[in-house]
Formats: C-alpha cells, sequence, structure tokens
C-alpha cells in the first residue's frame, strides 16, 4: 500500500476537502503514475453532489487523468517509467463477456468499473478518481499520450469529453460530404466540433447562444444556428446525415430530428437529470430516422481518439484551477460559466492542510 493524499467529498452537503487514503501497491500487470492534471467533468459534480442517489461516500472524482509513470509491474509490457500516459473513465470491466471481447468494456454485461464510485472487480470495493496525487491502474485501462508536454493539461478532458464525441462519430461513419449538426458547445459539444471538423464534415452548431457563433467557427463549424430562432432552423430542414446532441437538460427533440435526412440519426451523449418529453413517433418513422445514445468509448476507440486528436493537433479549450478552487468551479459550471472544460493542476493539491484519513481503495 502507498498512502494517497486527494480531495473528497464526505457528503452531498459538504465541500470537497482533502484527505488521505490508501491506493494498492502496483502488482505484476499495474501501471503506478503520479497525476499531473485532471479534467473536470459534469459527472463528478453529479457524483459528489449525489445527484444520480448511487454515490459511495467518500467520494474522489476525475476520471480525466493525465500522469507520468512512476512504477510498472513485472508482466507489464506497454509501458515504462517516465512516459506519459491517460486513465480516463474505466480502470476495469470483467474481460470475458461478449462486449468486453468486442473491445466495447464501457458496454460489459457484468458493469464496469468505474475511475471513482466503483465498485471494483471482485473485490466490490469503492474505487477514488484522479483528485489525488497518484493511482495504480490495470495495464490493459492506461493510454498512451503523444501530444507534446505543453499541451498536456488540455490533453486530460479528451479521456472523457474527447471519446464521449468520437465514438458515435466514428460509429455512425462521419466524414467528408457529410452534414453533422452539433447541439450544445459545452465540454462536450466543443470537442464534438473540433472532431467532426477534422473528420472533414460539414459542421453545423446549434446554440442558444448567439455569442458563441465565433468560437463555433474559430473551432472548425462552417453554420451556427441559434436554435431559438424558428426561421433559422426551418432552413435546414431534412438536410442533417447526423447530429450529435450533447446537451444535458431536457428539452425538445423533434426540433432536431425534423432536421434529419432519409436514413439520418441522432445520438444522445448528453445526461439530464430528469427525462426528456418523449418525441413524435412520426417524425421517426416518416423518414426511417434513428434516435440513438452512446456511451463514451472501449479502450481501444480511446486510444484511436487520442492519436487521432494528436494528428490533428486537437486538445479541448480549458481554464486551469488550483485543486482549492474545486467547490468554485463546480458553481461556474452550473451556470455554464466556462470556456470549455476546467482542468486541476494537480501540483497546486494542498499537502500541508490536515487529512482526513479513510478507508483503504484501489
Amino acid at each position: 500500500m502507498t498512502q494517497a493524499l486527494g480531495y473528497a467529498a464526505t457528503s452531498a452537503a459538504t465541500p470537497l476537502a482533502p484527505f488521505t487514503f490508501d491506493r494498492r501497491s502496483p502488482g505484476q500487470l499495474d501501471v503506478a503514475l503520479d497525476i499531473l492534471y485532471c479534467g473536470v467533468c459534469h459527472s463528478d459534480l453529479h457524483t459528489a453532489r449525489d445527484e444520480w442517489k448511487n454515490t459511495v461516500y467518500p467520494s474522489v472524482p476525475g476520471h480525466e487523468i493525465v500522469g507520468r509513470v512512476t512504477a510498472v509491474g513485472e508482466l507489464v509490457s506497454k509501458f515504462t517509467v517516465g512516459d506519459i500516459v491517460g486513465v480516463g473513465c474505466m480502470v476495469d470491466s470483467c474481460q470475458h463477456c461478449a462486449p468486453c471481447e468486442d473491445g466495447l468494456e464501457q458496454y460489459c454485461d457484468n458493469g464496469f468499473t468505474g475511475t471513482y464510485n466503483g465498485p471494483e472487480q471482485g473485490t466490490g470495493a469503492n474505487t477514488y478518481g484522479g483528485y489525488s496525487d497518484h493511482i495504480v491502474v490495470r495495464e490493459s485501462f492506461v493510454l498512451r499520450i503523444s501530444h507534446a508536454e505543453a499541451d498536456l493539461a488540455a490533453v486530460a478532458p479528451l479521456l472523457c469529453a474527447g471519446i464521449t464525441t468520437y465514438s458515435p462519430l466514428r460509429q455512425w461513419n462521419v466524414g467528408p460530404d457529410h452534414k453533422v449538426g452539433i447541439v450544445g458547445l459545452g465540454g462536450l459539444g466543443h470537442m464534438g466540433v473540433k472532431i467532426a471538423a477534422a473528420m472533414g464534415a460539414h459542421v453545423v452548431l446549434f446554440t442558444t447562444s448567439a455569442d458563441k457563433r465565433e468560437d463555433a467557427l474559430r473551432m472548425g463549424a462552417k453554420e451556427v444556428v441559434v436554435s431559438k430562432n424558428a426561421d433559422e432552423m426551418a432552413a435546414h430542414a431534412g438536410s442533417f446525415d447526423f447530429i450529435l446532441n450533447t446537451v444535458a437538460a431536457p428539452h425538445d427533440l423533434d426540433a432536431f430530428l425534423v432536421l434529419l435526412k432519409l436514413d439520418g440519426t441522432m445520438t444522445l451523449v448528453g445526461a439530464p437529470a430528469s427525462p426528456h418529453p418523449s418525441p413524435g413517433v412520426f417524425n421517426l418513422i416518416m423518414k426511417r430516422r434513428r434516435l440513438a445514445g452512446s456511451l463514451i468509448g472501449g479502450i481501444r476507440e480511446t486510444q484511436e481518439m487520442l492519436d487521432f486528436c494528436a494528428q490533428h493537433g486537437l486538445v479541448s479549450d480549458i481554464e486551469t484551477i488550483r485543486m482549492d478552487e474545486i467547490e468554485r468551479a463546480y458553481e461556474r459550471m452550473l451556470k455554464s460559466d466556462v470556456k470549455y472544460r476546467f482542468v486541476v493542476d494537480m501540483a497546486t493539491l494542498p499537502t500541508g492542510q490536515q487529512a482526513t484519513p479513510v478507508q483503504p481503495a484501489i
């Protein structure tokens, strides 16, 4: 065991605070890394405040991790000490069900092990995430990062926001000659615009905020539509091959479904706290349109995404914060006051404050 220092929520009503806990020592197939940066995902806030009613406390959020390898198990072959690596939303899965065998660990029939708020495979122990100084992870869930070191903070959100948008774009074969809509320009949507544009698509951003037009065009969108403007929406009726909907608040899906052409697909990746209004069936059946969902991506596809982003020079637009600024960052996230992702510089993790010890974790 090694002692770790992190930031944890101890209840839904208490702010995150320093605490200490134990990480396992690296096993034969494990990689240990010091965490350099950790992106701040809206899922972190949902979990810390138990908004999904499944949080196990104490909870250490963080699943957009970039770090430097400090130790490897004797059977590890892909990584060596000093490598820059990433850890995303998963740290394990059953490894033997059909989805796992197909490289789709996120759809593991037995449930994947989240980087935080577990449970750990086999033991059921709670897992603790990237708001900490180091972590130990199975080699098969560690990802190689080839971006320049100066970009590492902006790489961190790719481990969630990047793969969440890349996976459905790849699944539906987005490429040149495709007209693609991205709904929302937040942490997910801004990566959707960048990745779809890099794939060669004609990208149209849908936003309720006209002041995001300049950012969207800079990121690669060819057009920006203010979705509250009925005339602007109507001008695109029946014209889209694919729409990626990143909005995590309930809204009218029909407004976007009618923009799809014959056999077009809209995929949802935003996770609202309450359901969307049910879409009208005729908007689906009259043009053989599809409404789909997508959850992050498997490890193989996540590595593919990282390599794609490195090749095309893609990173997230970020604001770097201190660890002790996390609660203020959460409040700003609730107001959509970030362009477009917060990333914690883990060098700012307080070491001189009294930390609350808690039970061992992985």
